[in-house]
């Protein structure tokens, strides 16, 4: 397949000489400011008594909360994941996320009980 044709989506052949084929778009993401961020954190028990800071409210590009979510795992020395555009991250480190979000630029809110 031609460079050009790559991204088109579910077309083999077409046998119509206006056919117009559709192409995938991952340019719909934009970067958001920081300061523009609204951010939320929550402190959630799992099965078994363990503890989960997660981190939703982010609409920037999901290579950007990746990054983000990479960069909290390395400063609070823990595990985590992003799924469904939440940062998860492993273990009671709300007070310590709150610190690193403003420091970077982020306007974070504490919610839940």
């Amino acid at each position: 397949m031609s460079k050009k044709n790559k991204n088109n989506i579910n077309v083999v052949y077409s046998t119509n000489p206006n056919f117009k084929y559709e192409s995938i778009n991952d340019d719909k993401e934009e970067t958001v400011i920081p300061s523009k961020e609204q951010l939320k954190i929550y402190l959630d028990r799992l099965g078994g008594g363990k503890l989960l800071s997660r981190i939703n409210g982010f609409k920037g590009k999901t290579g950007d909360i990746e990054l983000l979510g990479k960069l909290l795992k390395q400063k609070c020395g823990v595990g985590g994941s992003v799924r469904d555009r939440e940062i998860l991250i492993q273990g009671d480190h709300c007070e310590k996320i709150i610190l690193i979000l403003s420091k970077e630029g982020y306007k974070i809110k504490k919610a839940g009980g």
